[in-house]
């Protein structure tokens, strides 16, 4: 299966039908995300089709009704990003507002075919398409697919033997097994801005670059391998820079984001990409998730400060030799310690992420992470808290979850979302240790506390533009954060 040549299509122009795909995604903490999978199906499906996007991130789904009356599509596709927001404590479940504010109002209005796709979507597509009595639903990469569904639709063809695709009706519970995975070279990036408002996101949030699918990773709570793949396909590093280049020349001043489940993976691929950055002498500002300590290097590291970078992420998950291993990292807590070290060297603001009662956690296991925070993290560095391990389906902590008797055969991990919990740390002792370490460091913050006020928000802009700084929006709001728990301290010892 190929993308099409839309080119070849120009004769059927006057005749194209109309679609519209909307992202139902609204969460705009710690920052807003632009809807970088829709804006690509649209590339794809451009030339043979009139593509709109609806970008319900700042609209909230209030104008989507009054859009679907005016340009009545033919076909309606609904991007579903997130479930839930994956904090045991503060669970917000995402798909009430997608059929309250999106699905539903549009169904009222509108008899075209609703398809459903995205990343939410294709761990749960059974259950969500039960919820919302969408007529097909595509798991997976839809960029090849999506099209190819289109076509039978428009021809009145069956659409049985398309991989991926789902049918309303059909009744089926179980996995999707048969994956399509595309090659990157027939994929149109560069192009979320042609397709969407960017301006709202200027201000504080991301260009998003994907540099690779496919995770060759086996975290045990993990779900970017059943929904991308096993192993890493990868873009030419050159196409990359000049994505960058061509974005900047069309934005201006912006953030680019490299949205990859890892950066640094494969090993030397990130240093590529750094390194044709570079040569561009471009000079944008970058940042990254998912640094996997067991790629980093002072190669790496300084690569990634010439090409521009200004903040990282960092998930070790846990800095205890027993947990590591048990979360199928990857990597040892000699890689953990180098990567800190490494930060603080080169001055690169970090955001570290730890989960606490995994599988073999015990009160040892958390004073070896709280002593590793202390020792090696810088305290203007963020990190972040979680309690408890999402369970998802399809995934090694499933089956651990099922063996210890955390859940039962049969049961739902859809909603209410499940979490699993070391039976050899109770859930009040586990809490009680966590907020110890968040009592000693100003910088350890709970999951559950993570999304900052919109007063605080507010007032980190006030201070970011009085005195023009250009340090990652963490470091200001953690200042904020250490300044007013100071004062609160003082009021009480006061009193």
């Amino acid at each position: 299966m190929t993308l099409f040549n839309y080119e070849d299509l120009h004769d059927f122009h006057d005749h194209m039908k109309k679609i519209l795909l909307a992202n139902t995604n609204i969460e705009k903490l710690p920052y807003p995300i632009p809807p970088l999978g829709i804006c690509l199906l649209a590339s794809c499906l451009k030339g043979r089709y009139e593509v709109k996007v609806y970008d319900g991130v700042f609209d909230e789904g209030r104008s989507l009704v009054e859009l679907i009356r005016s340009f009545c599509p033919d076909y309606i596709g609904f991007s579903i990003r997130n479930i839930d927001d994956v904090v045991a404590d503060r669970t917000i479940f995402y798909i009430d507002r997608i059929l309250s504010d999106f699905i539903r109002p549009v169904q009222q209005v509108s008899q075209a075919p609703v398809i459903l796709g995205g990343s939410g979507f294709s761990v749960f597509p059974w259950e969500i398409m039960k919820l919302t009595g969408a007529d097909y639903g595509i798991t997976g990469e839809g960029e090849e697919v999506f099209p190819e569904l289109l076509r039978c639709l428009d021809e009145g063809k069956t659409v049985n033997h398309l991989p991926q695709v789902l049918m309303k009706g059909n009744g089926s519970t179980g996995a999707i097994t048969h994956k399509h995975y595309i090659s990157f070279d027939a994929v149109p990036f560069s192009e979320i801005d042609h397709h969407i408002d960017f301006s709202p996101y200027l201000q504080r949030s991301v260009y998003s670059i994907q540099t690779k699918r496919g995770c060759a990773l086996r975290c045990v709570y993990c779900t970017y391998p059943c929904i991308e793949g096993k192993r890493y396909r990868v873009r030419n590093p050159e196409t990359i820079a000049r994505e960058i280049e061509e974005a900047m020349d069309r934005l201006g001043k912006t953030t680019f984001e490299f949205v990859d489940s890892t950066f640094n993976e494969p090993a030397g691929h990130a240093e590529e990409i750094c390194r044709a950055i570079i040569r561009r002498n471009i000079q944008p500002r970058l940042r990254t998730m998912g640094i996997n300590p067991r790629n980093t290097s002072h190669e790496l590291f300084n690569l990634m400060m010439r090409a521009g970078f200004t903040q990282i992420d960092v998930t070790p998950d846990s800095a205890a030799p027993t947990i590591i291993k048990n979360l199928q990292k990857g990597f040892t807590f000699r890689d953990i310690k180098r990567t800190a070290l490494l930060t603080r060297m080169y001055d690169l603001p970090t955001m570290w992420f730890f989960l606490f009662g995994g599988p073999g956690e015990t009160l040892e296991t958390i004073e070896q992470t709280r002593s590793f925070i202390g020792l090696y993290i810088n305290e203007e560095d963020m990190v972040l808290l979680h309690a408890g391990l999402r369970i998802y389906p399809n995934t090694p902590l499933e089956k651990i979850a099922l063996k210890e008797g955390v859940i039962r055969p049969g049961e739902s991990l859809f909603y209410p979302s499940p979490y699993y919990y070391s039976k050899a740390v109770p859930r009040k002792i586990l809490d009680k240790r966590l907020k110890e370490i968040t009592d000693i460091f100003h910088n350890c913050i709970p999951a559950a506390e993570s999304s900052p006020s919109p007063e605080m928000v507010q007032k980190a802009l006030h201070i970011r533009k009085e005195k023009g700084l250009t340090e990652p929006m963490f470091r200001t709001l953690l200042r904020i954060r250490r300044d007013e728990g100071r004062k609160t301290k003082d009021e009480r010892r006061e009193i």
